[in-house]
């Protein structure tokens, strides 16, 4: 295995020259299933996927459009790839910077959100920012932001098997995207 990674699904990818019909909803939601946040820094097993799904109830209860739902949902998708990097890390190299841009932007083109308007993207990143404070605050005690921002709703941060969270991560995804079907087909 040289460039390439073998995904849960067997797919050989290219996480460097990312093919987009090879990007699988299922892969990105298993991987997402068995990583954690904070780089396992925090009280109990959180993985990001349960994160995403919460950045999704959150831009729903928000009344975000059905876009910025699933912008939220796979905000961090990219890291089913090539993993994460803490964000004082990252902001210091450039290269994996733009590498994890880069396979955002496909997998996002995959998914029928390339043309993501800047609008659209504040809201997904203003979403991202309110989870981490709350997550902050309840697995490590330790709140981000002096000002709390804002919660449109509660979540529960518990442990959750990671099975479970992958098969809500799918099950919101496919909601979100049939109707997205539906409503252009109309």
């Amino acid at each position: 295995m040289s460039d390439y990674i073998l995904t849960y699904s067997k797919i050989k990818f290219f996480p460097l020259e990312p093919i987009k019909e090879d990007i699988k909803i299922e892969d990105i939601a298993h991987s997402l299933s068995l990583m954690t946040r904070a780089n396992g820094h925090c009280k109990h097993f959180y993985s990001v996927a349960q994160h995403s799904v919460h950045c999704y109830r959150e831009a729903k209860h928000r009344e975000y459009s059905e876009r910025v739902q699933l912008g939220c949902l796979l905000h961090d998708a990219s890291e089913s790839y090539i993993s994460d990097l803490t964000r004082p890390v990252k902001r210091n190299m450039p290269e994996y910077f733009a590498i994890e841009e880069k396979l955002q932007s496909v997998i996002y083109d995959r998914f029928g959100l390339g043309d993501l308007s800047s609008e659209e993207r504040k809201q997904i990143e203003n979403v991202d920012d309110t989870l981490l404070h709350y997550e902050f605050k309840e697995l490590m005690n330790y709140p981000i932001f002096e000002t709390a921002p804002e919660l449109a709703t509660r979540h529960d941060f518990s442990q959750v098997s990671f099975s479970i969270v992958e098969q809500e991560f799918i099950s919101i995804f496919n909601q979100l995207t049939i109707r997205k079907q539906e409503a252009t087909s109309k």
